[in-house]
């Protein structure tokens, strides 16, 4: 697999880390989210942590960008509170991250430092939901 890396944008990394400092609180809200939708503009948006598996930044950050039009996001990041940094999305996130913005780049962090992958090559040989639905006639 060749995994094709980008440029970082890090404008992008810097506004999850300020609302990962600033607006995630306790075990509630651990992890924020940005996204660069293709305008230009940036959404950003916290998970909602529940035992029973409340959703991840990503997935609210979804939400939150299609309730203000959003719906081209061209780079996603999440950030992790308490200084974790730049943190990968989780198996769902992928997937859906995947059917909804196939050609999204994903920042995530190495040791190495942070680099922008696609989400293809985070989930390599996927299940492609689209692929899987009846055409409506």
């Amino acid at each position: 697999m060749t995994t094709q890396t980008d440029p970082v944008d890090h404008d992008l990394v810097q506004a999850a880390a300020q609302v990962a400092r600033t607006r995630c609180r306790g075990d509630n809200h651990t992890m924020a989210a940005a996204a660069r939708v293709r305008d230009g503009r940036i959404v950003t948006a916290v998970n909602a942590y529940h035992f029973t598996g409340g959703p991840c930044a990503e997935l609210v950050l979804i939400g939150a960008a299609a309730a203000q039009g959003a719906y081209e996001l061209d780079t996603i990041v999440a950030v992790g509170d308490r200084d974790l940094g730049v943190v990968p999305p989780c198996g769902r996130c992928r997937q859906v991250l995947l059917d909804y913005f196939p050609d999204i780049e994903v920042i995530v962090g190495t040791d190495a430092g942070t680099r922008a992958v696609r989400i293809t090559d985070l989930l390599p040989e996927s299940y492609v939901w689209s692929d899987h639905q009846l055409d409506a006639e």
